[in-house]
């Protein structure tokens, strides 16, 4: 009994401690896991009011970082011209998303499309810098020239080149190639013809265009045309890639290779221009885009990856946009017979049996017309990139310098001012269209150079096709059936398959 109420005493005895130690131990453990709990609590919360103050942009949320990875890569996965029309249809006209980590506006209101146009300090482009650097376009030639002063200097050039005599030259020597070139499709024979592929048609037309216009020396026309669409693939493929995806060099190495074989191939027209210029007794016999670029070399004014740029750069505008512009344009007029018949009695009444020339080219208004909107309803160029060089208001929305800026003009031309702007219609021309509300050129500081002579050479190429032949589609293309590319410009899928066309005689096709 004793030994019982020992055991009880000594159990009483040791309450108060076990009570004590038990009450000092769970506090120090319960601040021990309430502390990380806290600090996370504190960083979401600094995380949330950082996402609500970025959000005065539609877009996106940057919902801890989550948002910026998920608009980088539906760029990547989608192509530029997919991706900006994917978040305009689902945030509005002024979108805030982020490429390679960087804020990105997409705009398509007419407004704010014009401000960025017209302003001095939206004149530099962006993109991956490794990715210029391996096709040359990092601080050479004109088109994604980023560095502002060089594009300022190396300009002039071009817009001599694209004006003036260059101009007025350019409606002859397009009606001459596309005559050439048909001739040669259909072997001098008056009789119906397919051709094979209409896209490499156009595109030799265009390359000659531009050869006989800006360079001037023999080129092998299949092998440069070749060498233009992979050099434009990897032009597509690597412009926004992350700085990881050139750490490897089995990964990007075909694109590299491709890259330069235009360019080595440039090099050597060039080397032929040169020993021209060298045998040439009457230098201003010979005076064009190239052998001014070639003397502004030789002075110390443009460097020598400058000026190979520069011709390239020129060369590629043709079978690169133009030949698609046409394509799309000539599978509209086979889906449009009403519109082809307006066309062919406008151009029967303006030339007669005569080529057109340059008097003519202001009385074709149908054939403008449907230029214009054939470039509104399908354009192959719908967007442009810029970046923003200083602090800048848009629209109400405030721009930090070093923003960069997609204006999508593609949806601007079908969301504002035309009466049908889902429907491929001349109406949407019959009047003059305010220039704020159709810009398929651009406008201001940076707009397209050759705006003008792309122009005379659309209308040189249609109207010498149309006078003499009707065109089919071989195998039922339309626009609503072939598969398109939207990255950066919108262009067939011709891994699908060769897209064909049939070339009948218009006494024929009339009979």
């Amino acid at each position: 009994m004793q030994q019982f109420a020992l055991g009880d005493t000594v159990l009483q005895l040791s309450k108060p401690a076990y009570q004590n130690l038990t009450t000092g131990v769970v506090p120090e453990m319960g601040s021990r896991a309430t502390a990380p709990l806290l600090l996370f609590l504190g960083v979401l919360f600094i995380f949330v009011k950082f996402s609500e103050k970025r959000a005065t942009l539609p877009g996106p949320s940057f919902c801890l970082g989550i948002g910026p990875l998920i608009s980088y890569g539906r760029f990547l996965w989608m192509g530029i011209g997919c991706a900006c029309n994917y978040y305009n249809e689902k945030y509005g006209e002024v979108v805030r998303v982020w490429i390679h980590g960087e804020e990105t506006l997409i705009l398509c209101r007419s407004s704010a499309v014009n401000h960025v146009m017209k302003k001095g300090h939206y004149v530099s482009r962006f993109g991956s810098k490794r990715a210029l650097q391996c096709i040359g376009m990092n601080e050479n030639g004109i088109i994604f020239n980023n560095n502002p002063s060089i594009w300022k200097q190396t300009r002039p050039y071009f817009a001599k080149a694209l004006t003036g005599p260059g101009l007025r030259r350019t409606l002859a020597v397009s009606v001459e190639s596309t005559s050439n070139h048909l001739e040669k499709l259909l072997g001098g024979h008056n009789t119906t013809s397919a051709c094979e592929d209409i896209l490499l048609f156009l595109r030799a037309i265009t390359l000659d265009i531009s050869n006989k216009l800006f360079l001037r020396v023999p080129l092998h026309e299949g092998e440069i045309v070749s060498k233009i669409q992979k050099y434009f693939d990897t032009w597509q493929t690597l412009l926004l890639k992350p700085d990881i995806f050139f750490k490897f060099k089995w990964i990007y190495q075909k694109y590299e290779r491709a890259a330069r074989d235009l360019q080595d191939a440039v090099e050597e027209l060039l080397l032929k221009k040169q020993q021209e210029l060298q045998q040439t007794e009457k230098l201003q016999d010979v005076t064009d885009f190239a052998t001014d670029l070639i003397f502004a070399q030789t002075h110390g004014k443009l460097t020598a990856d400058n000026v190979r740029q520069s011709v390239l750069e020129i060369l590629i505008a043709g079978p690169d946009t133009m030949s698609v512009s046409i394509f799309f344009m000539l599978l509209l007029i086979t889906q449009h017979p009403d519109v082809e018949k307006k066309i062919v009695e406008e151009i029967q009444a303006v030339t007669g049996e005569r080529e057109v020339q340059n008097s003519d080219l202001q009385q074709l208004k149908i054939v403008e017309s449907f230029i214009y909107e054939s470039m509104r309803y399908q354009p192959v160029v719908d967007f442009t990139m810029r970046k923003a060089l200083k602090d800048d208001v848009i629209d109400g929305y405030p721009v930090k310098k070093g923003t960069n800026i997609i204006l999508n003009l593609g949806r601007m031309h079908k969301v504002e001012f035309f009466l049908k702007p889902n429907e491929f219609n001349l109406e949407n021309f019959a009047q003059n269209v305010p220039h704020r509300y159709f810009q398929p050129f651009g406008c201001g500081p940076r707009s397209c150079v050759g705006k003008y002579i792309a122009m005379v050479m659309m209308k040189g190429i249609l109207v010498t096709m149309l006078k003499r032949y009707r065109v089919h589609s071989h195998n039922g293309s339309t626009l609503e059936n072939i598969k398109n590319n939207n990255d950066l410009s919108c262009h067939p899928n011709e891994s699908h398959s060769i897209l064909r066309m049939i070339f009948t005689p218009r006494n024929q096709a009339e009979v």
